[in-house]
């Protein structure tokens, strides 16, 4: 940056946390974008991580395996809200990761505590590096990856906002098999042992059942920007 050109407000550290289905990504990215601020999936990046495991014959069900594993691939991620990517040892994974096969494996990979520590680590040093300031979504982001963030919101929504949500982005799957999945994958994110899924106590709560995405993203924005008055 051009010296005279420094930014005259100061970075901010958003986290925002929330079961699948209520909107965080679309949510998140379109925050960052209009603030000017960089972006976090951190999802993806449990993702990343999982593919790899699946690419590379590792039982993702296998604990030890997993914890022997989680130091060997290179994960790195964009982060501009506008065009986020997300690589794995040079190679583009934003499609892969997206696969039936490694959604159903990524909480059985997320659980692993040598897991979380070396995906933590990495969402840490991305947040201290950004120069404006972040929007980090995921699920133990206020709690435990930035738990001194300068915001933190919990997104939620009804189980059949959310399943119909989800399935309208899996192109017409079965709402109430969708929603029998979101239920199963928030007990089980819920429930691990390792940073489990859940509101921190100074987060604001917003339930986007009855919010269109538009309203979602205002009222973040809002908040952001009250907290970036006040800083």
């Amino acid at each position: 940056m051009e010296n005279g050109a420094a930014p005259t407000v100061p970075a901010v550290i958003v986290a925002i946390d929330g079961p699948s289905g209520t909107g965080k990504s679309s949510t998140s990215k379109a925050v960052a974008a209009q603030l000017g601020l960089s972006y976090l999936d951190t999802g993806a990046q449990y993702r990343a991580i999982t593919w790899w495991m699946v690419s590379n014959g590792i039982d993702p069900d296998d604990p030890h395996a997993v914890a022997a594993a989680a130091g060997k691939p290179e994960i790195v991620s964009g982060t501009d809200p506008a065009g986020p990517t997300i690589t794995v040892d040079g190679v583009d994974v934003a499609g892969p990761i997206r696969t039936q096969e490694v959604t159903s494996k990524v909480s059985a990979v997320s659980a692993v505590p040598e897991i979380r520590t070396r995906i933590t680590e990495l969402q840490r040093s991305i947040a201290a590096a950004a120069p404006l300031g972040i929007v980090v979504e995921g699920r133990d982001i206020g709690t435990v990856v930035l738990p001194d963030a300068d915001l933190k919101i919990f997104l939620t929504a009804s189980a059949e906002a959310r399943a119909a949500r989800r399935s309208g982005e899996l192109k017409g799957a079965d709402v109430n098999a969708t929603r029998e999945a979101l239920i199963k994958r928030d007990a089980a994110d819920s429930s691990r042992k390792t940073a489990p899924l859940a509101k921190a106590d100074d987060a604001v709560e917003v339930d986007t059942t009855a919010l269109t995405l538009a309203q979602v993203i205002e009222c973040v924005v809002t908040l952001v920007e009250e907290k970036r008055a006040g800083k």
